[in-house]
């Protein structure tokens, strides 16, 4: 909850969706009820600089004191948030929610039964009716009580019995880009055979890249966060920790770092770090395994054929665990790869449209609108350039996540913002150059509040 005060009153107002997020962050809906403050009355959108800083009250624009909107540029910031969201990569395909807390809660153990995809009953149990609430209930002590039973008798197997909860958290991070550009070099791409409005130009590059640098952390390799002996002081482990966590880990088992570590793609220390997940240990903490198959091992002679009956499988072990996979991505190859399969067998990838969307990937039947994907068994195949290929075998083709982003989502605490100043905008002293600093700015982080319904395939050929 914050406040805002403009014209002599206070305004009360609630962040709920990411939709009030944005509004507060970018001014949308706010002082005066306007629908838009970067639109004018006429419909035209306002000047970059005066226009629009005069339109919402920042000053007149003519002094380096006055032209406070130099240092906040909504139009910019709002333009890269925007790119995020309607680019179909794997960013642009999960949910994003408020940052309203650092942390959630998570059932890890059913009130009987043990926490894995299936009851757990313990057929040749005990006689004794003090195991009423186990992980490894017996068959007979599950729920049948006899007529006019005593409440909190545990011979009757009525005594009271309740689930196990933990606590998971995390920090938000923070991802940033700084540029700058020279006077010099702003005047001579006005004159000669220069690019004309440098600024504009490096605004739109560095805002792609700011966007596809955020993509990448959610699909980096687990290999990548090996501790870095040629590092200094501080491991690749430790300081690839201010990136978003990487989906690959996420979605992600003990059993299958013991592999990578049994491999040598990863190191026995990494592994035990990459283990540590949300103030968390998978070694303890079951909870935290998604649904991974890998084959019997990532040795070179053990990676195998992607096959219709490995998808299959995957699709059974997350709808089994209780899951319900909206998207998969993957690579380029693994989908060829898929294509020539289904062709062999005369069948053909369906096709669907979808819209990446702040509230992750929709279906817009009816609309013709969005981008134009494969599916298999009805759910959108999303091609990722940078995605990761897991295996000791160099043929090894890109692995495949299954993610039911009702579950999985990115936590924002500030959508993208352009933040500029210096010597155009007569504060070469706040820069200590004679030219202009700016910057791209993202705070979010990946959330999960289920993991056995998220699912990876790797080690594929």
């Amino acid at each position: 909850m914050t406040f805002t005060r403009w014209l002599g009153e206070f305004k009360m107002s609630y962040i709920n969706t990411i939709a009030d997020l944005e509004a507060q962050t970018y001014g949308t809906g706010a002082r005066g009820g306007f629908n838009n403050q970067l639109l004018k009355q006429v419909g035209a959108v306002a000047g970059i600089h005066t226009g629009h800083d005069v339109s919402l009250g920042v000053g007149s624009g003519t002094t380096a004191a006055s032209s406070l909107g130099a240092l906040y540029n909504q139009v910019y910031g709002q333009k890269v948030w925007s790119m995020l969201n309607r680019e179909c990569n794997a960013l642009s395909v999960i949910a994003k929610r408020p940052y309203t807390s650092s942390g959630w809660r998570v059932l890890s153990e059913r009130p009987a039964g043990g926490s894995g995809n299936f009851l757990a009953i313990d057929v040749e149990g005990s006689k004794d009716a003090a195991n009423l609430g186990s992980t490894t209930p017996r068959a007979d002590l599950i729920g049948g009580v006899p007529e006019n039973a005593g409440l909190d008798t545990v011979a009757d197997g009525l005594a009271s019995i309740a689930p196990k909860y933990e606590q998971l958290f995390t920090s938000p991070k923070i991802v940033a880009h700084q540029f700058e550009f020279s006077e010099l070099a702003m005047e001579m791409a006005q004159i000669d055979d220069g690019i004309g409005d440098i600024r504009a130009q490096m605004r739109e590059d560095m805002g792609k890249h700011h966007a596809e640098v955020q993509n990448l952390m959610l699909v980096m390799p687990l290999e990548f966060y090996n501790a870095d002996t040629n590092v200094s002081s501080s491991a690749t482990v430790d300081t690839i920790e201010r990136n978003y966590t990487s989906l690959n880990k996420v979605v992600s088992s003990k059993e299958e770092l013991d592999a990578m570590a049994t491999a040598n793609l990863l190191t026995s220390a990494t592994a035990n770090e990459v283990n540590n997940l949300y103030g968390k240990d998978r070694t303890s903490a079951s909870y935290l395994d998604a649904q991974v198959t890998f084959g019997d091992s990532y040795a070179s002679a053990d990676a195998r054929q992607l096959t219709l009956t490995v998808l299959n499988e995957m699709i059974r072990l997350l709808r089994v665990a209780g899951g319900s996979p909206k998207v998969i991505l993957t690579g380029y190859d693994t989908l060829q790869t898929i294509s020539d399969l289904l062709q062999a067998q005369e069948r053909f990838m369906d096709r669907k449209e979808i819209v990446p969307t702040v509230n992750g990937v929709r279906g817009v039947k009816g609309q013709e609108v969005g981008f134009r994907v494969s599916t298999y068994y009805d759910i959108p195949m999303i091609p990722v350039a940078a995605m990761a290929s897991t295996g000791v075998n160099s043929a090894c083709i890109s692995d495949m996540l299954f993610l039911d982003t009702d579950h999985l989502w990115m936590s924002v605490m500030k959508p993208t913002q352009y933040f500029e100043d210096g010597i155009s905008n007569g504060n070469p002293f706040g820069v200590g150059t004679l030219g202009n600093k700016a910057l791209y700015r993202t705070i979010a982080e990946v959330g999960c509040s289920y993991f056995k319904g998220q699912g990876k395939i790797t080690n594929l050929l």
